[in-house]
This record gives structure tokens, C-alpha cells and sequence, in this order.
């Protein structure tokens, strides 16, 4: 039986595909695509076959980038033709229909309005979009987390930092885990109530629409306070109590930006209509397939007259002194569906991804078998290392896990491991698992001790695991008998980046 994506998509029994003049078209071969009519492989490596990964290549690393399947590949091959074909007749006319039914399907993914959905190139672009349209005042803060991700840290330190007044306090929760929900539930509420302590003469009266004392008169407006709050974290991997932290913000009348850059594709049962947070982002390719990059931003109606601008701004953009204005608000959907020119490809190609999704056995299937096998491999990867889990009960994890590695851990911090000292381990550990040993799971340091964290996705088993873990003692002896040997770091030679093409490196594993 058809799903209802399918049926609404392509009204028939296959998966429609765009025209393209013979002589151009760029079509899967045999084996790479698949008849809807039919069952999938089972989960594993049998689905491997689907996607575009190297056969030695062993993937534990799907959180950061993401995996495209061959069908949205090539709906996307495809569609670039399409594209080039008749530039003027895609870009002026032909993209808009198609990048409504791709809002159109994300939303009904989050539980959301579709004009309350927009699409962006990336998660720390819909940040930006975010906390760059609120009008901030001299004594707002902006509360974020210690696991709060690299880029979005530094937005908020950037707004703190820069030259034009006014600008916000940046407040720091420090989250060590692992901690449970209750916990961190706990953190939470303490440094609201302790921000307001702390700054026990600001008036903090400009509060979210749903929270107790709103006044959308900017006059009765005073100081606000924003928190950045991560769905799940990238280092370490964890899923956290959003939905709940939502509500505490709610109470204490204090702004919610979701960072949900992990949660389309990975999370189940979102609906942000029932959550209701004041604003909430993801990305489409990390866990839902679509071809990068391609995010959603969400912005509920009731708070769309913050979003003044698009980034950049619009040929869309209406200004608030404008007798548009009274009609169109600040045109949010409008504003971001053209925003100059870019690749459209990965916006319109969500529908294939959502799909072939679909065929697999859906959003409930997926999870389920990538739950219950990195769960299942984390306990087989601490088995070979001889380590633990940082979540034995399965609440802090998704489809992403995290395993202790075999290398000592720190009583005190700098006890002893350097921030030199951090970085060439991570550098050592990026090269051997990338260039001499075919596969890559994120690694990091966390409250004194070294981790993996480890995407289960639908191409992998549990030899993957296994395969990870005897690398990753190998690794870790070699570290310990290497740079551990040397505390000050200063046997340096081995840990250049292997190609001579790559001096400088930057790792980035959100």
C-alpha cells in the first residue's frame, strides 16, 4: 500500500521523475533506484547498496553530514538539467510550486503550519536568521550551554562582542554529563532564576507571546532574556528535555530558539504545534536524506513580526514603515523563497528524500531499527574497549551514541590533558580513522574523559561497531604510547594532515 507522500506526490504506483530530453538525461542504473510496488531490503548492509558510500568505507559518522541516497542523488542530477535547460522559466516561475510542496511535506513532518515553515541553507544560517532580527536592548541575556554547538556559541559571543550598541549578556549553563532529564531540567530552571537574581534590577518585561504579561506595545516592553536551547546535543550526542525546558521558559517568560539541527529524521513525534516554542530549526540533510544543505526554519505566526529580514535581506522585504506592512506583516514566506540566486536543488529534492523514506517503512520504522542498534552497538563497542556507556538507559540517546574510549580520565581539569595536548589527540585520531583505516566516528573530550559518538543509520549492522571499536583501541594505545608520552606535546611530526593538499584543518561534527 502506498504511504500518503507517495500518493499525494505522484498519484501512481512509481515515483515521478522530471523530463529531461534524452540526450541529457542523467539516470540511475541498474539496481540503483527502486519500484515502490515492491519491498525493501531488509536494514543494514543490504540498504548500503542505495547510497553512494565507498564499499570499504565504514560510516559512523552520519550525524555530521549526512548520507544522500542514490534516488535523491539523482533526482537531483537531473534537476540540474532541468534547471539548465531554460534558466529564466525554472528560476522565475518553475521552482515556486515545487519549493511549496517541499514546505508543505516539512510541516506536515514537525507538526507545523506551512506558512510557519521556511527552508535555508543550513542550521547555523536559520540561527542567524533568529537572533540577528531581535531587536536587543542594553541589559537582554542570552543564555546558552556549555555543549552548545561551536558556531551557534559563537553567534551568541559575536552579538555580545560587537562594536554597535546595544548588546546582550551571554550566561552559560554548564551541562557534565551524563545527567538525567530531571537534572538538567533542574540546571535549566536554576540559571533562569539565577539570571534574574543576578540582574535583580532589570525589568524583564518583554516576554514570548504565550507567557504571562505579554504586551506587544514596544513602550511596556523592558529587557528580555533568550534561551538557546540544543534538542540534541552534538558533543556529546544526547537528547535532551526540550519540550519540557520549553515550558519552564514559558513560565519564566524567557524567549526558546531551538537548535534542532539532529532532530528532522532522527527525532520522533516533534509537533512543534503542541510544543509550541517560540522558534526551532533543523536541518533536512543530516538524518531526513536531503541533499545539502537544506534546513527549516520555523517561525510560528504569532512571533513572524520579529523575522523583519531574511538573511540576506529580500527583494520580498517589507518594511515596517510601509502601508504593506498592515497587509503582509513582515512577509516571512515570501521574504525567503527567493533570497538571489542560489542551487535550489536541495530544497525541491526533499520530497524524493521524504519518499524514499517512505519505502523503507517510515519515520517509526527507521527509528526504531536505528535506536535499537545504537543502543545494541554502544554495549558492543564498550564491550571491545573494555569502557562503558555514557547512557546505559537509553533516555539520553536517539539514534546517535556515545561510548567512553580507553584512555585515562582526568580527575581535575588539566590534570592531564592541555588544550595543546587536546588538540594534536583529536588531529591524531581524525588522521588514523579517516586515512589509514577507511571510517570515521565523531570523538571528543567531555567532563575529563574521551568519547565516540556514533550515528546508527539504516546502512549499518553491528560489524560496524565492532570494526570501530578494535580502530579505536588501536588508536588509543597508540596514543597513550605517543602524545600521552610526551605531556608538552612536543612530538608533533606524526600528526600533520596526511594529504599535502590539506595544511590547515577544521573539524567540524555538528
Amino acid at each position: 500500500m502506498l504511504g500518503w507522500f507517495t500518493r499525494y506526490f505522484t498519484g501512481t504506483d512509481s515515483i515521478a521523475v522530471p523530463p529531461t530530453p534524452s540526450r541529457k538525461r542523467i539516470a540511475p542504473g541498474p539496481g540503483e533506484s527502486y519500484d515502490v510496488s515492491r519491498r525493501p531490503p531488509p536494514f543494514g548492509h543490504p540498504l548500503k547498496h542505495y547510497f553512494a558510500l565507498d564499499d570499504k568505507y565504514v560510516n559512523l559518522n552520519h550525524g555530521s553530514y549526512g548520507s544522500i541516497p542514490l534516488p535523491v542523488i539523482y533526482a537531483a542530477n537531473q534537476l540540474a538539467y532541468e534547471i539548465d535547460a531554460n534558466p529564466d522559466v525554472f528560476n522565475r516561475v518553475a521552482y515556486k510550486p515545487r519549493l511549496a510542496k517541499s514546505r508543505e511535506a516539512v510541516a506536515k513532518l514537525i507538526g507545523a503550519d506551512t506558512g510557519e515553515v521556511v527552508l535555508v541553507p543550513n542550521a547555523t544560517h536559520a540561527l542567524n536568521t533568529i537572533l540577528r532580527n531581535f531587536e536587543w536592548r542594553e541589559g537582554d541575556l542570552i543564555i546558552g550551554a556549555t555543549t552548545t554547538y561551536g558556531a551557534v556559541s559563537n553567534t551568541i559571543r559575536y552579538l555580545t562582542d560587537r562594536s554597535e550598541q546595544p548588546r546582550p549578556k551571554m550566561l552559560t549553563i554548564v551541562y557534565n554529563f551524563p545527567l538525567t532529564h530531571a537534572e538538567v531540567l533542574e540546571l535549566f530552571r536554576a540559571k533562569i532564576r539565577e539570571a534574574k537574581q543576578q540582574y535583580a534590577d532589570t525589568q524583564f518585561t518583554d516576554v514570548p507571546p504565550l507567557s504571562e504579561g505579554y504586551d506587544r506595545d514596544p513602550a511596556e516592553k523592558k529587557n528580555k532574556i533568550v534561551a538557546v536551547i540544543d534538542s540534541i546535543t552534538s558533543n556529546p550526542g544526547v537528547l535532551l528535555p526540550w519540550k519540557d525546558m520549553c515550558s519552564i521558559a514559558r513560565e519564566e517568560g524567557v524567549w526558546t530558539v531551538i537548535d534542532a539541527a539532529h532532530s528532522i529524521g532522527q527525532e520522533q513525534h516533534i509537533n512543534l504545534s503542541d510544543t509550541k516554542p517560540d522558534f526551532w530549526l533543523s536541518n533536512c540533510h543530516k538524518w531526513l536524506f536531503a541533499k545539502r544543505g537544506c534546513a527549516v526554519l520555523y517561525v510560528p505566526k504569532r512571533n513572524q513580526y520579529i523575522i523583519k529580514s531574511s538573511l540576506p535581506t529580500s527583494h520580498q522585504y517589507v518594511s515596517p514603515n510601509s502601508p504593506k506592512y498592515k497587509e503582509l506583516g513582515t512577509n516571512f514566506v515570501m521574504q525567503h523563497e527567493w533570497t538571489g540566486t542560489t542551487d535550489e536543488t536541495p530544497y525541491i529534492t526533499v520530497p524524493t528524500a521524504i519518499a524514499f523514506r517512505e519505502w523503507l517503512g517510515g519515520e517509526q520504522a527507521i527509528y526504531d531499527y536505528c535506536h535499537k542498534l545504537a543502543m545494541d552497538g554502544a554495549r558492543r563497542l564498550a564491550e571491545i574497549m573494555g569502557t562503558k556507556l555514557l547512557d546505559e538507559s537509553g533516555v539520553l540517546v536517539a539514534t546517535m551514541s556515545n561510548v567512553y574510549l580507553p584512555l585515562p580520565v582526568e580527575k581535575a581539569p588539566g590534570e592531564i590533558y592541555s588544550p595543546e595536548v587536546l588538540a594534536n589527540i583529536s588531529m591524531f585520531m581524525m588522521n588514523k580513522l579517516l586515512f589509514e583505516y577507511n571510517t570515521y566516528a565523531g570523538h571528543f573530550f567531555h567532563n575529563g574523559a574521551w568519547m565516540c559518538r556514533c550515528s546508527a543509520q539504516v546502512f549499518n549492522d553491528m560489524s560496524d561497531f565492532e570494526y570501530v571499536g578494535k580502530v579505536f583501541n588501536t588508536i588509543c594505545e597508540e596514543v597513550k604510547d605517543t602524545i600521552l608520552s610526551n605531556m608538552h606535546g612536543k612530538q608533533l611530526g606524526h600528526l600533520r594532515p596526511s594529504s599535502p593538499d590539506e595544511e590547515d584543518w577544521v573539524i567540524v561534527t555538528y
